[in-house]
């Protein structure tokens, strides 16, 4: 887990009534409900049992261009997440696969190659060019809105499902999401802890509402926050969560927040980026806003496809 960052509230921000300032973690695999997690065979001595229901849900179709990223040579798929969005021709003229993932899934000095890539149909790439975006600056408390990347991969992929679609309107406020990501799981009465992890290396994934955003402040202000992302944050089931809620834990960071669309099906509409606390009911995860991310996208990965 990296450091450990505090949000501000600004005039202008949406928020709910029951937000507080709470200290900002990177983000993982999902923290879910309890009673789900029970319903689904979760209980002592069985901890990483209770997530059939959060898994089957990543594993839909939809969302088959979200990738696991590997720091130790292919040992362990659990440390970050990325979203493929379309192979595009690199400066050669050979195809390759482009990446949208988290900024701060790279320390200061490491490269693309600092991970390895693998798709959801178990294609295994190495990363050969990193664009962080410019206005982040590793203060989530600052740029969280912001705390995005691209990386280009050594060859295209081909077991990634269709090209997503990146959303590029302004609806997200009070529609639900589902947060798709690879990492550390947890529990709401407990939060994210290595008990409920399993070594299966798949997805997890989980809804919620987005409960409060910020717009783009451009340029962002020095030493304040620059907006650009939405927010969702963990209920009971007895204030209005559905079966599937939860939360982002560390290791989702990088993946990707998706929304139904009437008019254009699935679309993304955030990367992950952290969350407060330990993931635990209250609290809150963040997203980067595909949105205003639209003409940095677009400048790295000119295929890529934005709609709405």
């Amino acid at each position: 887990m990296r450091s450990l960052f505090r949000r501000r509230l600004l005039a202008g921000v949406l928020v709910p009534a029951t937000f507080f300032p709470a200290a900002l973690r990177p983000a993982g695999a999902v923290v879910i409900l309890d009673s789900t997690w029970h319903a689904e065979g979760g209980g002592p001595g069985r901890e990483s049992e209770g997530f059939v229901a959060h898994e089957a849900l990543a594993r839909q179709l939809q969302f088959a261009s979200v990738m696991a990223l590997s720091d130790d040579d292919g040992e362990t798929w659990d440390e970050a997440s990325g979203t493929w969005i379309g192979n595009m021709p690199g400066p050669s003229g050979a195809s390759e696969g482009v990446v949208l993932t988290s900024g701060h899934n790279f320390e200061p000095g490491e490269g693309a190659d600092n991970y390895l890539y693998r798709s959801a149909g178990g294609t295994v790439r190495r990363g050969v060019r990193l664009d962080t975006h410019p206005f982040y600056n590793r203060s989530n408390d600052e740029r969280s809105g912001f705390d995005a990347a691209i990386v280009r991969l050594d060859g295209p992929l081909t077991d990634a499902g269709p090209p997503p679609a990146l959303y590029a309107g302004r609806d997200e406020l009070g529609k639900q999401i589902v947060m798709v990501g690879y990492g550390m799981r947890g529990i709401g009465s407990v939060g994210e802890n290595d008990i409920y992890n399993n070594s299966s290396g798949r997805a997890a994934a989980a809804t919620n509402v987005i409960d409060a955003l910020m717009d783009a402040i451009v340029p962002p202000p020095r030493g304040s926050d620059g907006g650009n992302w939405l927010q969702v944050t963990l209920r009971r089931e007895s204030e209005g969560a559905g079966r599937l809620d939860g939360l982002l834990g560390s290791g989702d960071s990088g993946g990707s927040a998706w929304m139904r669309s009437e008019r254009f099906g699935w679309v993304i509409v955030g990367i992950n980026a952290n969350g407060t606390g330990k993931a635990t009911y209250g609290e809150h995860s963040e997203f980067a806003r595909v949105s205003g991310l639209r003409d940095w996208i677009l400048r790295l990965a000119p295929g890529a496809r934005f709609v709405g």
